[in-house]
């Protein structure tokens, strides 16, 4: 029986390290997240996102450094961690012969809970899934694979979840999507650890961003904050144009 866990934050990292052989991809990260907060991880390709979340995720040992993940230690609670968790990695993990429901009742049984079809109903209908339930996953779009990827991560509500560049290779439309079911999320109040490399991403769904670079954390704080670090822009009277999110949610709605 797991053992409850204690209050703090959802995550904490303390001098956090990793190297491949001679190639040092963390050099000591440190960095706090928020109950039921969404905390975006940023970063280009390489910086070491990917790295920092299979160690919290008890998928590698660390170098050096602690981490803890609702209140369990990574390195010595690694069963209690996975217990509380689930993470998404950069591909959808579904199979694509089974429709969306038999995948989530799949998981479900998998999972040994009661009542896996009621579970899936759920899930289908909180990520606006329930008109493609019936249907193969290979007749799913990119945006419909990743929300019900999503979805069955979350079945026995963990209270933390990884999410690992999950916009990677959709399109706008399925981005879109994504980020509506990430902000649900939130709005339930799951813990989101989601790591990007699309700096729009970061900035639509994250209540604190932290960029990694060289191995280290050389920023951490709200958007408000890290605007705070530049100067103000010159302000500029000009007639406002429309984004080119505004142009698309006009032209294919909000909905798709």
């Amino acid at each position: 029986m797991t053992t409850r866990a204690t209050a703090g934050p959802a995550i904490r990292v303390r001098g956090l390290e990793k190297s491949y052989k001679a190639l040092p991809v963390l050099r000591g990260v440190d960095f706090d997240v928020a109950r039921g907060s969404i905390f975006a991880l940023l970063g280009s390709n390489g910086a070491g996102k990917t790295t920092a979340v299979k160690i919290l995720a008890t998928l590698l040992e660390a170098d050096a450094g602690t981490a803890s993940v609702h209140g369990f230690d990574v390195a010595t609670r690694a069963a209690d961690v996975r217990e509380s968790i689930s993470l998404t990695g950069q591909f959808a993990a579904v199979d694509e012969i089974l429709s969306g429901r038999e995948n989530l009742v799949l998981i479900a049984r998998l999972r040994h809970l009661d009542d896996p079809t009621g579970i899936a109903d759920d899930l289908l209908e909180r990520f606006s899934l329930t008109d493609a339930g019936a249907r193969r996953v290979s007749t799913y779009s990119g945006g419909m694979r990743r929300r019900l990827d999503i979805a069955m991560s979350l079945v026995g509500n963990p209270p933390v979840i990884f999410l690992d560049e999950p916009t990677t290779g959709l399109d706008p439309r399925g981005r879109i999507e994504v980020w509506q079911a990430v902000r649900e999320l939130a709005a339930r109040g799951t813990t989101v650890l989601l790591t990007t490399q699309y700096l729009d991403e970061a900035e639509q769904l994250a209540d604190r961003i932290a960029i990694l670079h060289g191995g280290r954390i050389i920023v951490d704080g709200t958007l408000a904050e890290l605007r705070e670090l530049l100067p103000p822009a010159e302000v500029e009277y000009v007639e406002k144009q429309p984004t080119l999110e505004d142009v698309f949610l006009a032209l294919v709605g909000a909905d798709g």
